[in-house]
């Protein structure tokens, strides 16, 4: 089933995010009188094709990763005298960056739907309540402890850990004052709590920002009996099977599965001795942790999970917005959304943040499949946020990108003339590399993580 969630998931990603965008640019060039030839989702062989009173080609093709509208233009072939009015390139400049802008602005008006609709569906989400701190660790200093609850980051509500989790995004790689507001279990009164950082996990490839400060979410008591094993790690290879009990771990007594998970975590690529009971039968048993991730974020890893407990009603909230308001949210994340997105890319240029960070289709395909197994909101958050990420990378001003000719035409505008053939030309092959370049290493990252 995860398979197939994952397919129709990346299908209808794609499908809708490409159809949306290259419609802004259908619609606008229409209303700006010009002739639109073809209308196509997906590229190569046509499966379906048919056409409108207009004599616009509409195609889907076999080739899902994208799709084009083709318009009238003397510079792709001749066209006839009385077209001529129709012709792309013989529109304003002010008409040109219209057509272009239009994409990626649709890109942004969906994005704001899906946020806005996400908005009135509602979610549940778990109250960021700190159920450890860490002995000597960023949060210890600033002094955070166990039951406070993280009531804003950088003046940013906090409704959840997710919430959390975003703002700390935004300050990877960064140095400076964190600045956290907190309350006391069964208080409302908020005290501000200030954490020092140094280049936080600058470069790390996998970096996870709450764990990195050295706190814990609270979370409900697991009993360390296993679940599930994943095939290829450590604890199905020393032979550990579901409904084992796992009771010690180098001679130290585990109080729950939290606790087995935060020292597996403290010994990447270490040699361990398990102590685990089977049908009433105390072992033990020798293994050598897998290591995940690298730098600071590098974490030891098992290959086993436990049974999930109800949470607590009160370690829940309901977060729901009306329609109005759910406008205003939907604004704020797609606004939030875009200068995240904008703001790691800087930083992946700069090297503070890695470029392994990068994610191509194999990511974006599996990340859609358990989205949409997940349920409506979370497939329609992550249509969302590709929708944000396609308008963002295509108003990069890189040639053969939408950011590229929209450079060249606003060159134009304030000379006047447009740029040489010969100039634009060394900016499309400079263009073309780069993006080729970077679908490179996001498909390397992508393996990489198999």
């Amino acid at each position: 089933m995860s398979g197939l969630y994952m397919l129709v998931g990346t299908l209808i990603a794609l499908g809708v995010l490409v159809t949306f965008h290259e419609y802004g640019h259908f619609w606008v060039a229409r209303r700006c009188g010009v002739k639109v030839l073809r209308f196509s989702v997906g590229f190569g062989t046509p499966l379906v094709r048919w056409h409108d009173r207009h004599g616009t080609e509409f195609v889907v093709a076999a080739i899902p990763l994208g799709g084009y509208v083709k318009m009238l233009d003397e510079r792709e072939g001749d066209v006839p005298p009385e077209q001529l009015e129709q012709s792309f390139n013989r529109k304003s400049v002010h008409q040109r960056i219209a057509i272009v802008a239009a994409g990626p602005l649709a890109n942004f008006l969906l994005a704001l739907l899906f946020f806005w609709f996400v908005a009135m569906l509602g979610s549940q989400q778990v109250r960021p309540v700190i159920g450890a701190v860490q002995e000597g660790s960023l949060a210890d200093v600033a002094g955070l402890r166990a039951g406070q609850e993280i009531v804003a980051v950088n003046g940013e509500a906090t409704s959840g850990w997710a919430a959390v989790n975003l703002q700390l995004v935004r300050r990877l790689g960064e140095s400076g004052v964190l600045d956290l507001r907190v309350t006391e279990p069964g208080s409302t009164l908020e005290t501000p709590k200030q954490v020092q950082l140094d280049n936080w996990l600058r470069g790390v490839d996998e970096p996870d920002p709450i764990g990195s400060l050295g706190i814990r979410p609270w979370r409900p008591a697991l009993e360390s009996v296993l679940a599930e094993i994943d095939p290829k790690g450590p604890a199905y290879a020393a032979g550990l099977r579901t409904g084992d009990r796992l009771l010690a771990l180098d001679g130290e007594s585990l109080a729950d599965w939290q606790d087995l998970v935060d020292r597996v975590r403290a010994l990447p690529g270490e040699a361990v001795t398990l102590r685990f009971e089977r049908d009433g039968q105390a072992q033990d048993l020798q293994l050598t942790l897998a290591s995940r991730g690298e730098g600071e974020a590098r974490s030891g890893y098992l290959g086993a999970g436990v049974q999930g407990v109800e949470w607590p009603p009160e370690m829940l909230r309901e977060v729901r917005y009306g329609p109005i308001e759910g406008i205003a949210e939907g604004m704020r994340q797609t606004w939030a959304m875009s200068l995240l997105t904008l703001d790691s890319l800087k930083k992946m240029l700069f090297g503070e943040l890695s470029v392994k960070n990068l994610s191509g289709p194999i990511t974006i395909a599996k990340v859609a499949g358990a989205s949409a197994e997940s349920g409506l909101g979370d497939f329609l958050k992550f249509l969302a946020y590709l929708s944000i990420s396609l308008g963002v990378l295509n108003l990069l001003p890189i040639p053969v990108l939408d950011g590229g000719h929209l450079l060249f035409y606003l060159v134009e505008w304030v000379r006047g003339r447009p740029l040489s053939e010969r100039v634009q030309g060394w900016g499309m092959q400079i263009g073309i590399s780069l993006v080729i370049g970077v679908m490179l290493l996001a498909l390397v990252n992508d393996l990489s993580r198999l």
